[in-house]
């Protein structure tokens, strides 16, 4: 049999998957365009030169990416080589709609959560799905059918264009008679895909980081290949190494070790050693919206109004950017890792030493109370795992409709609720609440106080409906029985950007209010200036009470000596905080986006030891 028909097919086959891969690099093209409209003031301050370099360096994901969508494809093609028929044209058509609709939604999405998020979509909102009520609480309905009706859009362009121009090319395939040659060519061809896939031949693969190169930190993410970067997340969710390896673990220990230092003298604040203590966790409320920590003034008279009567933290950090992180730092002492979340994992939360199950043994009766969905961001299992003796949620409350707004309950009718319920509590108790109506999209049963419909203002005046639910209840706990024996802590769980110009890493971001207040607390009007975090509530809190646990992580702030510094994680990265220094450090770049102050380099290498001994402990448990 004469060897060209051979050829000849076999060409007709790399034609297509020639052309199959235009095809691919394309959409992503096209998706780089379409994030970049999205975010068009960011990338208006990047330059055209900029922009265009995004693509250059960031086809080194689209190819990656097209690597693994070849995959199957390449090796469906093997047996097609022996077996005649349209099965394989039927099936790439299939094949590529279906991928085609899965990136649009994955493009699509990614530029929606980008504003609100500050990184590129990775494994973080999956694991939110699980209660889409709530993570579709967020999202207006606007967003929703602009969101649905662009996917719709965005997969019928590229399919189409795959009808007109692509498909064709697969079609008249036939059978090979020498098929032996052909296929040991395509096996190794389908092989050979492992270095696209891995982004060459070198030592370590691609990743993220391998398509960073300016420094602004949106066009590295507009390099970003966000399917890419969502299959990899989902690839490499559990690692099994310690990706924070800035040095030997017996050094970065001795580091963590001398950066806290847990046997400084103790000074006492409370009246008494045995306060009932309320922690009220506020949504979203950041410094900037507290006057007297230079802030704004306008928006928390009520928070403003009772720094007069306690102790106010003036350099205080939320450990992470979302409530799953904070929650675990305030209750546990256990600070926020980059990319994952330790309230994920019940097998690692249960391991946790926390202040609930102290409280316990005590013979404090404990309360956790949120008035939304518990399930959502596996809530559940940390409030059980932490050992609440009461768990109130929105399935406690009436179904009237006036009563929710997207999240939950409206925090005045939630804090009414609190009311009666603490008109007769037993003492004594700890009792945990979270709000949930400064979240946004900042729906609250108020008529707006500052004009204007614009984000920052709507999360300005549901800042305002919350704080003014807040200090109506403290206003009424002034007066019960109980208050002259309590300890009430007040704290964010984190703040928000408000700007597309706003760094995910910024510090601003992090740097939250904490007051004490109550009957229970000796001194009043008193600011500590000292630098902190969620992770230092434990032992500060069990100090005032004679109490110690182990939390390895958190420091005494009321201890004078206790060394002034604030530690968080970001999406990428770190911030370690001095009253000297500062020093952001991005993982995926491989450098610090942020020194300032005295000694920075100092504060990094302080940061990276923290950082690689706890990813060390959160791997073990």
């Amino acid at each position: 049999m004469d060897a060209k028909p051979i050829w000849v097919e076999m060409k007709k086959r790399l034609i297509a998957i020639v052309l199959y891969s235009l095809f691919w690099l394309v959409f992503f093209f096209t998706a780089r365009l379409f994030f970049i409209a999205t975010h068009y003031n960011e990338a208006f301050q990047c330059g055209i030169g900029t922009l265009f370099a995004t693509f250059i360096h960031g086809i080194k994901l689209d190819i990656s990416a097209i690597g693994y969508i070849f995959a199957v494809p390449v090796l469906l093609i093997i047996p097609g080589i022996y077996f005649n028929g349209k099965w394989y044209q039927v099936f790439i058509k299939w094949y590529t709609y279906f991928f085609v609709i899965i990136a649009s939604i994955i493009v699509v999405t990614d530029t929606v959560l980008y504003k609100y998020w500050g990184f590129r979509m990775d494994l973080t909102p999956l694991l939110y799905l699980k209660t889409p009520k709530e993570a579709m609480a967020s999202v207006t309905l606007f967003q929703i059918v602009a969101t649905f009706l662009t996917v719709i859009l965005m997969s019928a362009l590229f399919i189409f264009i795959y009808r007109k121009l692509i498909e064709r090319f697969f079609t008249g395939f036939q059978k090979i008679r020498l098929w032996i040659p052909a296929v040991i060519f395509f096996l190794m061809l389908w092989a050979a895909l492992l270095i696209p896939i891995r982004g060459g031949v070198g030592i370590a693969p691609i990743n993220t980081g391998s398509v960073y190169f300016s420094d602004n930190m949106f066009a590295n993410h507009t390099s970003i290949n966000v399917v890419w970067n969502l299959i990899a997340s989902l690839v490499n969710q559990k690692p099994v190494n310690n990706p924070y390896n800035y040095q030997d673990l017996v050094s970065a220990k001795v580091l963590v070790d001398s950066l806290i230092n847990h046997s400084f003298s103790r000074v006492k604040v409370l009246n008494n050693s045995r306060p009932n203590i309320l922690i009220i966790v506020l949504e979203s409320f950041g410094s900037s919206m507290i006057g007297p920590l230079g802030g704004d003034s306008l928006t928390t008279p009520s928070f403003n109004r009772y720094i007069e009567e306690g102790i106010l933290f003036s350099n205080f950090y939320s450990s992470g950017f979302r409530t799953d992180k904070a929650m675990p730092a305030i209750l546990n002492g256990y600070p926020a890792q980059p990319a994952v979340s330790i309230m994920k994992e019940p097998k690692k939360t249960q391991t946790l030493p926390g202040i609930v199950k102290l409280f316990n043994e005590l013979g404090y009766s404990t309360s956790f109370w949120y008035g939304g969905e518990i399930d959502f961001a596996n809530f559940n299992s940390f409030v059980i795992n932490s050992g609440f003796n009461q768990i109130i949620t929105e399935d406690n409350f009436s179904h009237e409709k006036q009563n929710y707004s997207n999240w939950g309950i409206h925090d005045h009718i939630f804090f009414d609720a609190l009311k009666d319920s603490m008109s007769r509590v037993n003492e004594p108790f700890l009792n945990v609440v979270l709000t949930l109506s400064s979240h946004e999209p900042f729906k609250v049963p108020m008529a707006p106080v500052f004009e204007g419909n614009d984000e920052l203002t709507k999360f300005r005046n549901s800042v305002y409906y919350t704080d003014k639910a807040l200090g109506s209840f403290l206003d009424w706990a002034k007066e019960t029985g109980w208050w002259k024996n309590t300890l009430v802590i007040l704290v964010a769980d984190h703040y928000r950007r408000h700007s597309a110009e706003t760094m995910a890493y910024t510090e601003d971001i992090f740097r939250i209010p904490m007051l004490w207040i109550g009957g229970a607390v000796s001194v009043h009007g008193s600011k500590i200036e000292k630098f902190g975090s969620q992770v230092d509530i434990p032992l500060t809190l069990l100090h005032q009470l004679d109490l110690d646990d182990n939390y390895p992580f958190g420091k005494d702030m009321l201890s004078e000596k206790a060394n002034s510094f604030a530690f968080y994680t970001f999406n990428e990265g770190f911030g370690f905080i001095t009253d000297s220094s500062k020093y952001i450090y991005d993982h995926k770049l491989g450098r610090p986006v942020l020194e300032e102050g005295k000694n920075p380099e100092l504060a990094g290498k302080y940061g990276k030891a923290y950082l690689q001994v706890l990813y060390d402990d959160f791997l073990k448990r």
